[in-house]
């Protein structure tokens, strides 16, 4: 059997996302998990990794459940670090487990999956001329994940629920706000949990894709 590296931005194990991925996966890989942050305390992450001004604002999940906004600029290394880790164990596919852009990463031997090379031409071709809803976790994410979208087309209209928090309210008001402008949403960021698309579905009355689902799917079709 072969093994596929997932490595989240945040900590491992990342037992809120792996358990839709191994189901993807169906038995065929053995699903490795590293994070970023691991060994990192969150008063050492928010001291070290909070954005400045102008920087690139992503969010994750530590190993405690809690959630921390960082840089990209200053995450960048300590993932690249991770990647290299997992290509040292021998590991020959590895999967990116963010959404976020991250230009420049590498991986000398491996295949690096990274998803914004392949969600936004995927939702393209399942929205067609449809107007497309994105759900993103922080309101800084909103523009900057736009540029993500641009190239192929599409100019999502936006709304924000962090997968981290669980506040109903919140989604509930994403729901009802993407519900009016779309016609086809999407959970962009590897937060999201199956609860939340059937929640963000319920609400919104529009059909609704889970972006790590998706690329489970598609990292099953490679391995």
């Amino acid at each position: 059997m072969g093994k596929l590296g997932m490595i989240t931005i945040g900590q491992a194990p990342r037992t809120d996302v792996a358990p839709i991925i191994e189901r993807c996966l169906e038995g065929r890989a053995e699903l490795v998990q590293g994070g970023a942050l691991d060994g990192l305390d969150k008063a050492d992450i928010e001291r070290e990794l909070f954005p400045e001004e102008g920087q690139y604002v992503l969010t994750s999940r530590l190993a405690t459940g809690e959630s921390v906004v960082m840089s990209r600029e200053k995450l960048q290394p300590l993932l690249q670090k991770r990647i290299s880790e997992f290509e040292e164990a021998g590991i020959r596919h590895i999967l990116l487990l963010c959404t976020g852009v991250f230009p420049g990463l590498r991986a000398e031997g491996s295949y690096l999956i990274e998803p914004d090379h392949l969600i936004p031409p995927a939702v393209k071709a399942m929205a067609g001329g449809r107007r497309l809803g994105v759900l993103v976790p922080l309101p800084e994410q909103c523009a900057t994940l736009a540029q993500k979208y641009e190239p192929h087309g599409l100019s999502p209209v936006f709304a924000v629920a962090s997968p981290y928090k669980r506040d109903e309210a919140e989604f509930r008001r994403a729901a009802e706000e993407l519900k009016e402008k779309s016609d086809i949403i999407v959970l962009d960021c590897m937060g999201y949990t199956e609860e939340a698309r059937q929640f963000m579905a319920e609400a919104s009355g529009k059909p609704v894709v889970l972006s790590n689902a998706l690329m489970g799917k598609l990292v099953s079709e490679m391995i």
